[in-house]
């Protein structure tokens, strides 16, 4: 299982590595975070909801309820996803569309922004001056640079937006199907309350702990306890504030027995 996490977490810098020093470093971070916002939000928000609606005693309530906002959670976690990620590119665009307006007309203020970022690492002007002449050749590659080192902005990925929707969708969705599935196969509401807690405090505690493998391996047990202890603290509001309503469900239960 530990070889499996650390495949997926670290990975050589480069194919061709000196004895005794390989450089390892986190891969596919945007993707694991979509998917970790996904189904963060995905076994937090429907095990919630159905929480809540369980107090009510009817299984296909919260069912109908839960599979609605699923669905719709879904589809609004991944639109989320998208405008993020479209902002991001219109926003690295707006940016560099600036920067090469200033390499152009303003040369001299750009090349003292270079030796601004560089010298707090002891260099000098004078020593600067071949990379300052060198980028000066190339303006692309001017604004390359600025872009990287003055404003820490790099280009996104252009398929980054649907990757985005469809990593943070699917996961809410395989994400909240978890705590529903009980209430499916189980009429009693109360009994299936249970058996929902009872697994999707199972599936946070190894969604948390994997999370905490991917991103922070000597904090993967706290993770998980962390990721359980939200899940309930939502579950529990949820439930506590239904349970206080009035109770007038009597109509409604009825109406949804007979469906």
């Amino acid at each position: 299982m530990t070889s499996f996490f650390n495949s997926l977490r670290r990975h050589p810098s480069n194919e061709y590595q000196p004895v005794g020093h390989r450089e390892k470093h986190f891969e596919s971070a945007e993707v694991v975070r979509d998917a970790i916002i996904g189904l963060s939000d995905g076994l937090t928000v429907p095990f919630a909801l159905a929480a809540g609606l369980s107090s009510l005693g009817n299984s296909k309530i919260v069912v109908y309820g839960g599979a609605a906002e699923l669905v719709s959670g879904a589809i609004s976690m991944g639109l989320g996803g998208y405008l993020a990620a479209r902002s991001e590119m219109d926003h690295y665009k707006t940016e560099r569309l600036r920067e090469e307006r200033e390499v152009e007309e303003c040369p001299q203020d750009e090349e003292d922004e270079i030796v601004e970022i560089l010298e707090p690492y002891g260099l000098t002007r004078e020593g600067l001056q071949p990379l300052i002449d060198q980028l000066k050749s190339d303006p692309e590659k001017f604004v390359d640079f600025m872009m990287k080192f003055e404003l820490n902005l790099e280009m996104p990925d252009p398929q980054r937006s649907w990757i985005s929707a469809l990593t943070i969708g699917s996961s809410y969705f395989f994400g909240g199907l978890i705590p529903l599935l009980p209430y499916v196969f189980i009429d009693d509401s109360m009994l299936a309350l249970y058996v929902s807690i009872a697994v999707t405090s199972l599936t946070l505690l190894i969604f948390g702990y994997a999370k905490s493998r991917l991103v922070n391996p000597k904090g993967a047990l706290k993770g998980a306890i962390q990721t359980l202890l939200i899940g309930a603290i939502a579950a529990g509001a949820s439930y506590g504030i239904v349970f206080l309503l009035p109770s007038e469900n009597d109509a409604l239960n009825n109406l949804m027995s007979s469906i």
